[in-house]
């Protein structure tokens, strides 16, 4: 994979580069916001490793700029920020995945090794769920419901799609963990919950039938009542 790494640490730099070294990876550096944000642009990447701290431009502004013109390059938020707002704030500024510091390189492997493996697979030539009329297309990553367009962020977006392709099938909040953000990165955190409430302002509030539902105890299922 090409990989942009944007960190000011030298002891982080030098331990990602030494422990990425002979798996097919090719590792740029750039130790400021400003030359992170401008090397992304100029160049395309497999992958891209944020620290949030940063001198020039943090971390989170860059990923929102980098969405502005590319929805598809991964972010992986580095940080030693490990509260559940920052967590948050990060998945919705579209990172795709977080990390905190201190990390084990094998989970930082694991969680590139898995970008890898999710960029390689081809989307199905028909890509639109629907269900009751709530429709997603998973080309696109338009959302409408009746005939009203729904704006989400990524995170929003990932969490709606795995919930349709599994309707009616009560999904545990470790399920979506795995599924949505990658792996079990902090199961004290409650950033599922937090991310449904986003969903249900978004896909039932505005509307009579509601859609998304608690299984007290269980998880999260979506499902038309009536």
């Amino acid at each position: 994979m090409e990989i942009l790494l944007v960190e000011d640490e030298p002891s982080v730099i030098s331990l990602i580069e030494r422990g990425l070294k002979g798996e097919n990876h090719s590792i740029s550096i750039a130790m400021d916001g400003f030359t992170g944000l401008k090397m992304a642009g100029l160049h395309t990447y497999d992958l891209i490793i944020l620290d949030v701290m940063l001198p020039g431009m943090n971390g989170l502004d860059i990923c929102r700029n980098i969405r502005m013109a590319n929805k598809d390059v991964p972010i992986l938020i580095l940080s030693a920020l490990n509260q559940t707002e920052d967590i948050v704030e990060a998945f919705n500024r579209d990172a795709d995945d977080y990390l905190t510091k201190p990390f084990k390189l094998d989970e930082l492997r694991a969680r590139i090794n898995r970008h890898s493996r999710k960029a390689r697979m081809q989307a199905p030539p028909s890509n639109t769920i629907t269900i009751d009329n709530l429709t997603i297309d998973r080309d696109s990553k338009h959302v409408e419901r009746g005939s009203k367009a729904i704006v989400l962020t990524a995170t929003e977006y990932r969490l709606l799609e795995y919930l349709m392709i599994n309707k009616n099938k009560v999904l545990s909040r470790i399920d979506i963990l795995e599924e949505v953000w990658g792996m079990d990165f902090n199961m004290s955190t409650n950033v599922v919950d937090v991310y449904v409430n986003y969903l249900r302002k978004k896909v039932d509030h505005p509307f009579e039938r509601k859609l998304i539902h608690t299984v007290i105890g269980m998880g999260y299922v979506l499902r038309n009542e009536n």
